[in-house]
């Protein structure tokens, strides 16, 4: 089968400069931004971290099931992904824009309108985005690659969202850091956005098989899709246990290795690592098969999380150690689901006849989504487990009980939920996938 051009390749990819740092930067800042700068308690503010992210859960398979019937009336996505991308980077500035109404409560309540809203654009611009590799080649190894060359584009936007967004913060400080860094986050995902629909102009987007058409036959879609639900098991589990890492860096630079400043070292440690073996992943795909892959990136991911239990009695140095270890795991862990999802819709379509793309990539969404959203909500009931005390003063000093909560919130936590995925990655439960 031939090659994609470079040009969709490329194109795709670079989608992931809007989805990245809606992943990464509320993970890594919102938590904070609540306790730190609004005084709300940890675990309220793990709660309204987690109620609009958790309303994708219900929203994403109705965006799908819309995406998948505006393809099979026009033959394309894109006014999916146009309006989402636009509400999504203007909604992202709209939530660190802290209007300021003079009350706790009024200030936290417009901080969950504004995070639902915008996730709300999330979801119309990244199922119809996670539908496409399924559509743009029927070749499973163009799909790894694919999949592979947007995951390496994803681990860049990560480092730089991740690492660039608390340098903002921290080097204009207070409310008016986090007022420029929603702005700057907002224009690069308009970026990336307009990037995608530049790649996939004049690519193919699928065929314009029936949809579904009835929540009763989406739900026996999903009982009859056995492998489908074992994968995205995997990935809601891992996805918590990276949600709940992303919200515990902020905390551990400050607490556990004393200086704030070490958050943006510590995600170029961890993402450093990932760019650099991200094309590794695909030959060990293509020699080995995928799911050893995915097992072999679980597990570096496990070994790199256990060793940063380590952090309070080893040396900085060799925890950066440990932190790239894990984030070599990390860009496995992002690959493979990825690819192996693009060839299970294939496979369903074919046994059925009918679009099965949007669908899977709306309840696909929401379940990384949740993940990701009740990974801050577990870490904010670690640091209230441990006694952490909420403060306007970003600086003020914690218990011992507190620090020990985020060293095991920021490592041991995420390192086991990332390990539960591995029992789930049956080859007999995921037929058709190499």
């Amino acid at each position: 089968m031939a090659a994609l051009p470079a040009s969709t390749r490329f194109g795709y990819s670079l989608g992931s400069f809007t989805t990245g740092p809606f992943g990464t930067v509320p993970g890594l800042l919102l938590l904070p931004y609540l306790t730190d700068t609004m005084a709300v308690p940890g675990a309220v503010a793990g709660v309204i971290v987690l109620v609009p992210k958790a309303w994708d859960v219900v929203f994403n398979p109705f965006a799908g099931r819309l995406s998948d019937a505006d393809l099979a009336r026009r033959g394309s996505r894109r006014r999916f992904l146009l309006a989402g991308g636009i509400g999504l980077a203007v909604l992202f500035g709209a939530i660190f824009a802290h209007p300021g109404f003079g009350s706790r409560t009024a200030d936290a309540a417009y901080v969950v309108v504004a995070f639902l809203l915008c996730a709300t654009a999330y979801g119309l611009f990244q199922v119809p985005y996670n539908a496409l590799p399924a559509e743009l080649t029927e070749d499973p190894q163009e799909r790894t690659r694919l999949s592979s060359l947007r995951i390496g584009f994803l681990a860049l936007a990560i480092l730089v969202s991740g690492g660039g967004a608390p340098l903002i913060t921290d080097g204009i400080g207070g409310l008016a850091g986090y007022r420029v860094m929603g702005v700057v986050i907002g224009v690069v995902m308009l970026l990336g956005m307009i990037a995608v629909l530049l790649g996939i102009r004049g690519a193919p987007v699928g065929s314009l098989r029936p949809t579904t058409v009835s929540w009763r036959e989406l739900l026996a879609t999903m009982r009859q899709w056995r492998g489908f639900r074992w994968l995205l098991g995997v990935y809601f589990v891992q996805s918590l246990g990276l949600g709940t890492l992303l919200a515990g860096v902020n905390y551990a630079a400050r607490y556990v290795f004393g200086d704030a400043a070490l958050q943006t070292v510590l995600f170029v440690c961890f993402v450093g690592p990932a760019l650099v073996t991200m094309p590794l992943w695909p030959r060990i795909g293509a020699r080995w098969g995928k799911l050893w892959g995915f097992r072999v990136a679980c597990l570096s991911f496990a070994l790199g999380a256990a060793g940063l239990c380590a952090s309070l009695v080893v040396p900085f140095a060799v925890s950066v150690v440990f932190v790239a270890l894990a984030g070599v795991g990390y860009a496995g862990i992002q690959v493979f689901p990825l690819a192996i999802l693009a060839d299970l819709i294939s496979l369903e379509e074919q046994r059925t006849g009918a679009t099965r793309a949007g669908v899977a990539a709306g309840v696909w969404t929401a379940s990384e989504t949740l993940g990701l959203a009740l990974g801050p909500g577990l870490f904010g009931l670690v640091l209230t487990i441990g006694g952490y005390v909420s403060t306007v003063d970003a600086s003020a000093a914690q218990p011992s009980s507190a620090v020990t909560a985020i060293l095991l919130g920021f490592s041991l936590l995420p390192g086991i939920l990332v390990t539960f995925g591995l029992p789930l990655l049956r080859r007999s439960a995921l037929e058709g996938v190499s």
